[in-house]
């Protein structure tokens, strides 16, 4: 290996598991392997849905101890979601998961004092139910609430965990609905106009600051000797996968996969149009001033959903099996907030076939052809949307995450696309995490450079596109007239 090689431990913690992978980089190498995969199992109380963030905690711990002597420490996890902190800094019960039924009804009401136009033209986020701000209204009127005195958003409390220093890392602040993505700062106005007192949340932080040095307790319990620093990286884990994209210059959409699909763009400014609302794209905050202009579709959590409902069969026999079955026979909406919550996916969609008059896929492998034909679809509907609504050219779609492990997928989604899809890499969120922190070290330079070392030292695979669009056309019309 190159001299001056140093390791970073990335915590990368998805919606369905946890993962603490450690990057060994010099300025002209990048190897990543797995320390240690953990399960991310969200727990039903009476309550409701909550995340088991203790649980999550000793997995980092555990994961930290398996990685073994490391230059730095980074986190990312899923965004939106948060912890509540008394006076003396104690957590006030698990985090909520995004998945609850609690804000039901919550944006509606929002909106009757902040209108939905206004909102996205002073936010520029995209409408989703769990929304940051829309949790926060309707935590409001609970004991943990009236008792909280600081909110940690969920990468940014393990830290806290870890350091005893609290901050709010910026690109997973713009998933709040709380960030004005032309200020790359609070909304002030916004917070006032929904009555959210900033002051819950900790000082903003950007991706490579200094974010603590590991406790002696956690050192103790992980076996490492310090210092060890933690860096702040981009901790919502688009942020840090998009970071990871391997593409050279700007003309490319990318596509990362795995529980969400999340498609799109990565822009210098914000686009804050009607139109860009209508279409529900979202601004969220990337590195280096940039602006990940995207769409959430449901993605692999369909696929997941179902696996887990017909009892965790061979996932490559599926996937070969739904290979035979006939193109573009059922689709659905991959973007339907109809499949958001858990529980009866296949049912599901099979009655959203029979409903919009198609016919309904009633084998395994026939409801993930139908699944992967839908994304497919969702994906073309995206890439092409944020090209007109950005006025942005693309003639190369990255693919990155688990997806990447689904060559069916990407096949589908080049023909969809009408273009060349390259796929990888896998742990796209745990290499932006590592590079970030590499960079705070001084190995490797701009975005640009971050890039340039993925392209050399990843494995990527290409899709081309399968003749024309045309019956991705007709299959989108069909959808169109539900």
């Amino acid at each position: 290996m190159s001299a001056g090689l140093r390791a970073y431990a990335a915590v990368d913690l998805g919606a369905s598991s946890g993962r603490v992978m450690v990057g060994r980089v010099s300025t002209d190498s990048l190897e990543l392997s797995e320390a240690h995969r953990f399960v991310n199992r969200p727990v039903r109380v009476p309550e409701g849905l909550r995340w088991d963030v203790l649980a999550l905690y000793a997995g980092v711990l555990e994961g930290l101890r398996a990685a073994g002597q490391v230059d730095s420490v980074g986190l990312d996890s899923w965004a939106v979601d948060y912890g509540l902190l008394d006076a003396g800094g104690a957590l006030l019960g698990n985090p909520v998961h995004y998945r609850d039924a609690r804000t039901e009804g919550v944006a509606e009401k929002v909106w009757a004092t902040l209108p939905a136009a206004e909102l996205y033209a002073r936010t520029g986020l995209q409408y989703a139910p769990f929304n940051t701000l829309y949790q926060l209204v309707a935590a409001r009127s609970s004991a943990q609430f009236a008792h909280a005195e600081r909110l940690l958003l969920v990468p940014d409390l393990l830290s806290y965990w870890l350091t005893g220093e609290q901050g709010t890392e910026l690109t997973n602040a713009s998933t709040t609905q709380l960030i004005d993505p032309r200020t790359r700062d609070w909304s002030y106005e916004v917070a006032e106009r929904v009555g959210i007192d900033l002051g819950l949340f900790a000082p903003l932080r950007q991706p490579g600051d200094p974010a603590g040095l590991l406790r002696p307790g956690v050192l103790e319990e992980t076996g490492l000797t310090g210092p060890v620093p933690v860096t702040a990286v981009g901790s919502h884990d688009t942020a840090s996968a998009v970071a990871a994209v391997p593409a050279l210059g700007e003309r490319f959409a990318y596509i990362c996969t795995g529980t969400w699909s999340l498609a799109g763009l990565e822009l210098a400014a914000p686009v804050l149009t009607e139109e860009s609302r209508a279409a529900n794209f979202t601004n969220e905050l990337g590195l280096d001033g940039t602006v990940r202009y995207l769409r959430n579709i449901m993605g692999l959590w369909l696929l997941q959903e179902c696996v887990r409902a017909w009892g965790d069969p061979d996932l490559g026999g599926l996937l070969r099996e739904a290979a035979t079955v006939p193109a573009l026979r059922s689709v659905v909406d991959a973007g339907d907030a109809v499949f958001l919550a858990p529980g009866r996916m296949p049912e599901r969609i099979a009655e959203a076939c029979r409903e919009s008059g198609q016919p309904v896929p009633r084998t395994p492998g026939e409801i993930t052809r139908c699944i992967l034909d839908s994304l497919a679809l969702a994906h073309r509907r995206a890439v092409a949307d944020a090209q007109r609504l950005a006025d942005h050219p693309v003639d190369t779609v990255y693919v990155v995450g688990g997806g990447t492990r689904n060559a069916l997928l990407c096949q589908l989604t080049a023909d969809a696309c009408g273009l060349p899809v390259v796929a990888g890499p896998t742990e796209a969120a745990a290499l932006g995490n590592v590079l970030v922190q590499a960079r705070a070290h001084g190995l490797v330079g701009d975005l640009a450079d971050i890039r340039r070392l993925l392209t050399r030292t990843q494995p990527l695979t290409r899709y081309a596109p399968r003749g024309d669009t045309a019956r991705w056309e007709a299959a989108e019309a069909r959808l169109a007239r539900r």
